[in-house]
């Protein structure tokens, strides 16, 4: 079974993200993903809503289908707004849709830059005015679409982007941002220096051998562990290990029984893949190498986002059984144990991040919603970004120009991308009752 699209990722066997359950079966590689096969596409309205707002009906926060799924694992939504004493409001700036129009896979911030990753190119604009400033691609037609892109925040930092054709590509921006191609993963270099010696193919399929080294299926996702070391995960199954200083492989592991989806690192080095599965997998550094330190299974179906929070102590799953997992590090332990779920979505979760305390989840019902940790562990959920007509792959914050975090509360901007191919910015603030509202710049 190997992931090649969203699609692919709900076919654990049955794939809870539809209204009905519906059997999904991997389409193969020459075929286009055709979510509208398996999403409605009726038209929301967009929601422009300047002033504090919390909408406290059952329907608009909560699921019939979502609060049918893992029903022996127990609800975290305890909290209000108002028992957090806090004022939320959330309107929608803008949207763009990159040009050709495809769908849009991987967004990423960095330097005050959106990058887009829309089929196989990668549109970068100005987060302030929007502009497009540059796009770019592979110049090889096979390379297929851009799953995941990384940036090594360093001086004359890399940017990296994985692919469909199973290579890791590295860009540096030029004066005048544009991307330049500056290699591709695993080099040349490294293949010639390890295919001398029959000690290091693997068979990767019956009759076919290939270099550990190289993945053999779509990379599906990159983190950077430390300026040292970056990860990569593939539809492979595998986990690799590599050197940001001179681009080599240095460990492979054969980390899951089906595709991997989702992987990112806490500060500490630790490392946690999600798969196609069910599974989520801890991985922790010892002298030498990377060894399985834990295996998390609660979700139902295929595990498709994974987030941590700032200081790495909690992580968040979501799956196509519609439910986010909330995973605490147990004092007795160094790994995570699940302490509840985060129900409302009625569809598969896509995407994650978290950002000043808040979790944003991108669903295929076509919503992101806001969540916000309270005391012991309790959530509330804030409220829900309405307005894409397909499903919601990818979600990215701004750090560097419109996140203000203080004592007073959270202002953020959001980009969210869907399978229709476009972007829509949010501005989300979040306050203490007690501070008044401030107005914010469109």
């Amino acid at each position: 079974m190997k992931f090649r699209s969203f699609l692919s990722t709900c076919s654990a066997t049955i794939c809870t993200a539809t209204d009905d359950t519906t059997t999904l079966n991997h389409p193969n590689k020459s075929q286009q993903p055709t979510p509208n096969r398996f999403f409605s596409d009726t038209s929301s309205i967009i929601s422009d809503t300047t002033s504090p707002s919390f909408d406290t009906s059952y329907n608009s926060l909560h699921s019939n289908l979502s609060l049918q799924t893992l029903p022996s694992i127990p609800s975290l939504q305890k909290l209000s707004p108002e028992s957090l004493h806090l004022t939320v409001s959330h309107r929608y700036l803008t949207s763009f849709t990159p040009s050709p129009t495809a769908h849009i896979n991987f967004l990423a911030v960095n330097n005050n830059l959106l990058y887009a990753a829309s089929g196989n190119l990668i549109h970068v604009f100005d987060t302030t005015s929007f502009t497009l400033l540059d796009t770019f691609c592979v110049h090889d037609p096979a390379s297929g679409t851009v799953k995941s892109i990384l940036f090594r925040n360093s001086p004359n930092g890399n940017i990296f982007t994985s692919h469909q054709d199973s290579k890791i590509r590295v860009w540096k921006l030029t004066e005048n941002k544009r991307h330049k191609q500056t290699g591709t993963l695993p080099t040349l270099e490294d293949r010639l220096l390890r295919s001398f010696f029959k000690k290091n193919y693997v068979n990767v399929r019956r009759h076919r051998r290939r270099l550990w080294i190289e993945h053999h299926d779509a990379v599906s996702g990159l983190a950077m562990i430390n300026n040292q070391l970056m990860c990569s995960v593939s539809w492979d199954k595998c986990l690799k290990i590599w050197k940001t200083s001179n681009l080599r492989c240095v460990e492979s592991i054969k980390a899951h029984d089906d595709a991997i989806n989702a992987v990112v690192a806490a500060n500490d080095g630790t490392i946690y893949t999600g798969s196609a599965d069910r599974r989520i997998k801890v991985w922790g550094k010892t002298e030498s190498k990377h060894v399985l330190i834990a295996t998390l299974e609660k979700h139902k179906s295929a595990v498709n986002a994974l987030a941590l929070n700032d200081d790495g102590s909690v992580l968040f799953s979501g799956a196509c059984d519609r439910s986010i997992l909330v995973w605490e590090k147990e004092d007795s332990a160094g790994y995570m144990a699940v302490t509840g779920a985060l129900r409302g979505h009625s569809k598969a979760i896509l995407c994650l991040i978290n950002v000043c305390d808040l979790l944003f989840s991108g669903s295929a019902d076509r919503t992101v919603r806001i969540w916000q940790r309270g005391a012991v562990g309790k959530f509330c959920c804030l409220g829900v970004l309405d307005g894409h007509k397909q499903p919601v792959r990818s979600l990215v914050a701004d750090p560097d120009s419109e996140v203000v975090e203080s004592k007073c509360g959270s202002r953020i901007k959001v980009f969210s991308g869907s399978f229709q191919g476009e972007i829509k910015v949010w501005k989300v603030e979040v306050l203490k009752i007690d501070t008044p509202l401030r107005k914010t710049k469109p």
